[in-house]
């Protein structure tokens, strides 16, 4: 069983949080197999397999059983990050910060225009991983990529500058899948410093949720382990997040300035023609993007 998440705490792409990295690239994967197909991902499954977990690898390879949903969310998420980074260099930002980026491959794979610098920030055993294997895989950059090697809940604006970012330049931001991984105050740290470091014009995207109530994080736990039921491991991924109140990160962003958009799970799965239902109880989680004015 995975432990409880305490403060401090690290990993490697094969354990704790880390193994959300590997599983969401196994996801990504199978969807970059399956229609209909709105990315494609030819680095997931050689990632997946290079992390070496058996079950992961079977999942990746489409070995064992999958739950639909499951893959639904990784088609929907990713495209709705992809577009939102091409988007956002279109209009002319050339700088990308990519946090908690795991096994994430866009700096690999997307169409980025030219000059585009991409921030990848991790943990140093988790960058040097993909670095490393990436590269033995002849993969190339799209865009000038710079690894950070950082925990997010310490001093990575440091680590950032010291790779070239250049805070009065404006910034394309992602934080995909992160914000229920870090304790409330330390997501409300790190909204502060992405606000801090944006020049006008910056843009922002990541998920937005209410905090649940006592009956609905007692649900979202069951879900989640519901769903590594299914898929097969035996860690209890509940143990992963961090639950009780916290900042909602829409609203946080507005009083913070941005300018934000908002669409909700369901309407991004009826965009794309996939089955609306929430047998995860996924509850009202929005995917927010937003500028600096």
């Amino acid at each position: 069983m995975t432990s409880t998440r305490h403060d401090g705490d690290s990993w490697d792409l094969a354990s704790s949080v880390g193994t959300t990295a590997t599983m969401s690239a196994a996801a990504r994967a199978v969807a970059s197999r399956t229609e209909p197909r709105l990315f494609d991902d030819p680095f997931a499954g050689p990632l997946v397999r290079a992390v070496g977990v058996d079950h992961i690898i079977q999942l990746a390879n489409g070995d064992v059983p999958i739950d639909q949903l499951w893959i639904d969310i990784a088609k929907i998420r990713t495209r709705f990050y992809d577009e939102y980074f091409l988007a956002a260099t279109g209009s002319g930002i050339t700088q990308v910060v990519i946090l908690a980026s795991g096994l994430d491959s866009r700096a690999y794979r997307l169409p980025w225009p030219a000059g585009t610098v991409v921030y990848e920030v991790d943990q140093p055993e988790v960058i040097d991983f993909k670095t490393q294997t990436l590269g033995s895989l002849g993969a190339a950059p799209t865009a000038v990529r710079r690894p950070v090697a950082a925990d997010l809940r310490d001093d990575w604006p440091a680590a950032l500058r010291a790779a070239g970012f250049d805070p009065a330049q404006p910034t394309a931001w992602s934080a995909e899948g992160l914000l229920g991984y870090l304790p409330a105050e330390a997501q409300d740290r790190l909204l502060d410093t992405i606000t801090d470091l944006s020049a006008p014009t910056s843009r922002i995207a990541t998920e937005s949720k209410p905090t649940p109530t006592a009956a609905e994080e007692a649900t979202t736990k069951q879900g989640l382990q519901a769903l590594a039921d299914k898929l097969g491991t035996s860690n209890d991924t509940s143990t992963l997040r961090y639950y009780g109140p916290r900042n909602e990160a829409a609203p946080y962003l507005t009083a913070a300035g941005w300018t934000l958009t908002t669409t909700t799970i369901e309407s991004l799965l009826t965009t794309h023609n996939l089955n609306p239902a929430d047998p995860m109880n996924m509850g009202p989680t929005q995917y927010v993007t937003g500028v600096l004015p």
